[in-house]
C-alpha cells in the first residue's frame, strides 16, 4: 500500500494485518525498526491526538518527525500542493497530512513519490477508524457480527467507520437528522464490501432505533472544524442526538461508548458519560498511536524486522 487516503484503499485482510501488527507493536513498546526514516506532518488544522500520536509513534519506532504548521506551508496558497509534494518527498520518507479538502490529499499523493497518509480530511478519517477497530477488538474479542450504532452527523468519521465495518463483518447502524446523512457513494462502496463480509446496515432518524441491541455506541461533535458558522443551527438540528442513559438502556448491557474527541460534554454526550465505566474513549485515543505505528512500519518496511514479543491476541 503506497498511500492511505481512505479506508477503501484497504482490503479486509489489510485491516486484519494492521490490527495484528498494532497489537504486537503495542506489546513490544520501543523498537528501532525505522531508524533513519523521516515523517513529515503537514497540518492545515490544529490537532492534539493526531499530531502527538504520530510523532510519538515515529519516535517509538526509532524514526524522526517534522511538524509543519499551516502558516509554514500554506498549502495551495503560499505554495502549490504539487510543489509541496515534490519538495517534501526529497526530504521525507512518508507524508502525513491533515487537510480541509480531500482533494488536497489526492494531489499530494499524485505528486509525491513517497507514501501519503490521511490524518483527517473533510471526506474521511481512516486512522481514527482503524484505531476504533483495534479498541473494539480488544474489548470484545472479535468484530464480526457486532453492531456499532453511530449517533450524529454523517461526517468524515462516520464515512470511515461505515467502510471499516463493511470490510470486517461488523454491522453498522446510524441515526442522523434528514440532510446530515452519509453520502450515497459511501453506502455503495460499503454494500460492495458487505457482499464478502456479511455486514448489515441500518439508517434511521431515530437514535433509539439505531441503539437497540448495539454493542458499541459511537458519537462525534455536532460541529466539526470548518463548520463554526453553522454551530447554532447544528445545535438545534442535532438536539436529541445525544448518547445518554436512554440510549445506553436500549443498547446491550455490556455496550461500550466511543468518541474520537474532542468532546462537547452536554451536547453529543451527556455530562458524565465519557467518565463512565462503559466508556473506552481514552483507550481509543491511545490506540491511535499503536495503529499508526503499524501503518508506518508497514509502509516503510519496518515489519521485515522480527518483533521481540509477538504474544498479543490475534485477530483472524
Amino acid at each position: 500500500m503506497k498511500d492511505l487516503l481512505s479506508v477503501a484503499d484497504l482490503t479486509g485482510d489489510d485491516v486484519k494485518a494492521i490490527i495484528n501488527e498494532a497489537i504486537e507493536l503495542k506489546n513490544d513498546g520501543w523498537l528501532n525498526i525505522l531508524d533513519r526514516k523521516v515523517l513529515a506532518l503537514v497540518f492545515e488544522k490544529p490537532s492534539l491526538r493526531t499530531r502527538v500520536s504520530f510523532e510519538v509513534a515515529m519516535m517509538q519506532l526509532g524514526g524522526h518527525s517534522i511538524y509543519l504548521s499551516p502558516s509554514e506551508v500554506g498549502l495551495g496558497k503560499r505554495e502549490s500542493v504539487p510543489d509541496v509534494a515534490r519538495v517534501l518527498c526529497r526530504y521525507a520518507d512518508v507524508i502525513t497530512a491533515r487537510t480541509f479538502s480531500h482533494q488536497t490529499l489526492e494531489l499530494l499523493a499524485q505528486y509525491a513519490d513517497v507514501p501519503v497518509i490521511n490524518a483527517l480530511s473533510d471526506a474521511e478519517h481512516p486512522c481514527q477508524a482503524l484505531a476504533d477497530l483495534l479498541t473494539i477488538y480488544e474489548k470484545k474479542g472479535d468484530l464480526r457480527k457486532l453492531t456499532l450504532a453511530y449517533i450524529g452527523d454523517g461526517n468524515n468519521v462516520a464515512n470511515s467507520l461505515l467502510l471499516a465495518a463493511a470490510l470486517t463483518g461488523m454491522n453498522f447502524h446510524i441515526a442522523n437528522p434528514e440532510g446530515y446523512s452519509i453520502q450515497d457513494k459511501y453506502w455503495e462502496i460499503a454494500r460492495d464490501f458487505s457482499i464478502e463480509s456479511g455486514s448489515e446496515f441500518f439508517s434511521t432518524s431515530k437514535p433509539i432505533e439505531a441503539s437497540r441491541g448495539a454493542d458499541v455506541l459511537y458519537t462525534d461533535v455536532w460541529t466539526s472544524m470548518g463548520q463554526e458558522a453553522e454551530s447554532e443551527l447544528r445545535k438545534s438540528v442535532f438536539d436529541g442526538y445525544q448518547i445518554n442513559e436512554s440510549l445506553l438502556a436500549a443498547a446491550r448491557p455490556d455496550a461500550i461508548i466511543m468518541h474520537p474527541l474532542p468532546a462537547h460534554h452536554g451536547e453529543e454526550v451527556a455530562v458524565g458519560v465519557i467518565d463512565s465505566p462503559q466508556s473506552v474513549v481514552f483507550d481509543q485515543a491511545e490506540n491511535r498511536m499503536h495503529v499508526q505505528k503499524a501503518i508506518l512500519a508497514r509502509m516503510l518496511g519496518g515489519l521485515e524486522y522480527p518483533l521481540a514479543n509477538s504474544t498479543g491476541l490475534r485477530y483472524r
